[in-house]
């Protein structure tokens, strides 16, 4: 799977006209095999240990390809911070997100889905993607707060 993302990362930078390049094969390969929701910093921190040499503004400028190339998706937090995710062909899920700790839980409905079907059917609508997020409290900040 990690390849077949890389390989079609790889075309659309041909298709681009962009160079291949060491630096942003490193940074795909930790993208890749991050399992969390990742923000600029966070994925620069994780490269510069092994990579010093790969700039934040490289980080970043890579990161907006890979949203650009349809391999991640950017997440806007309520507090204004981006965060990316790899997105995995045919797949779909939606996001809780805590207020408290920022921290993401993702989920599938079978339910809400088709609701969102039937929402768009009735008013003519095609879907062509969408997100769903909801904000509130995760079971360990509600905990704290008591």
């Amino acid at each position: 799977m990690i390849l077949e993302k890389k390989k079609a990362f790889n075309r659309f930078a041909a298709s681009k006209g962009l160079r291949s390049t060491r630096q942003r094969d490193v940074i795909l390969d930790i993208f890749l095999s991050t399992h969390q929701h990742v923000s600029v910093e966070e994925l620069y921190l994780k490269i510069k240990t092994s990579n010093p040499g790969i700039g934040h503004a490289t980080v970043y400028r890579t990161l907006k390809l890979f949203v650009e190339s349809g391999l991640a998706r950017e997440i806007l937090l309520h507090d204004g911070q981006t965060r990316y995710e790899h997105v995995m062909a045919g797949e779909h899920h939606d996001h809780l997100v805590c207020t408290g700790c920022n921290s993401i839980v993702e989920f599938e409905n079978e339910t809400i889905e088709k609701l969102q079907d039937e929402i768009a059917a009735l008013h003519g609508f095609m879907i062509r993607s969408h997100k769903l997020e909801i904000y509130g409290l995760c079971s360990d900040c509600r905990n704290t707060k008591s």
